[in-house]
């Protein structure tokens, strides 16, 4: 059963605009040379923060397609009757959102980095923290997905939640990237894991509360 919820939120993923957080990904990471100018050692020295920031409001992108639709036709209610947890559906969600999240924002994160100026050297390790962070980012977006489903305004108020608490996120994963020796990485871990591991429950408990 699991593995169908997953499936599902992949191929209606696909089946709508996945690509669209990685092209805005890559529409911020062209602008910033613009606004600060074209010299090099500059945007070497905040190239990794940068990115990291792109892909924080990326994650914001596709929020509201992620809980509210299935809460809205009756989907998450038909699972319930069926004996399907809301921790199961939860974690199906995250799955299936980073499947059609992360690799793509890597993917982008790529030609990102040069028009960005990151040093070749930093590169590997810009996306082994990118793809630890868009773990979290996922989880952290399904939460918030399901503690804002139904709710007036709910894009702006998930914007309120989500970029807060992706600031811890921010910071280590900004960190590992431009410092291999920091042990920033192993502190981005931690978090990432945290949130995977908790967000299930959050959002869990929020699908159990609309539906009440």
């Amino acid at each position: 059963m699991i593995a169908s919820l997953v499936g599902r939120e992949v191929r209606r993923a696909f089946a709508g605009p996945a690509w669209l957080p990685a092209a805005f990904f890559l529409l911020v990471a062209t602008l910033v040379p613009f606004a600060v100018g074209p010299d090099p050692r500059l945007l070497e020295r905040i190239g990794g923060g940068v990115l990291w920031i792109a892909a924080l409001t990326a994650a914001l992108l596709p929020i509201e397609r992620l809980v509210e639709p299935d809460r809205a036709d009756g989907v998450l209610d038909q699972l319930f009757l069926h004996g399907v947890a809301d921790e199961s559906v939860a974690a199906a969600k995250i799955a299936g959102h980073w499947i059609t999240f992360g690799p793509l924002l890597l993917l982008a994160a790529i030609p990102g980095s040069f028009l960005i100026g990151v040093p070749q050297d930093e590169l590997g390790r810009l996306l082994l923290a990118l793809g630890i962070g868009t773990l979290g980012l996922a989880a952290l977006a399904v939460a918030v997905a399901a503690l804002t489903a139904g709710l007036p305004r709910a894009g702006a108020l998930a914007g309120l939640l989500l970029l807060p608490l992706a600031i811890p996120l921010l910071i280590f994963g900004a960190g590992a990237s431009g410092d291999a020796a920091s042990g920033a990485l192993l502190l981005e871990c931690a978090i990432a894991l945290l949130l995977v591991a908790g967000a299930p429950f959050v959002a869990g408990a929020a699908i159990r509360v609309a539906r009440t």
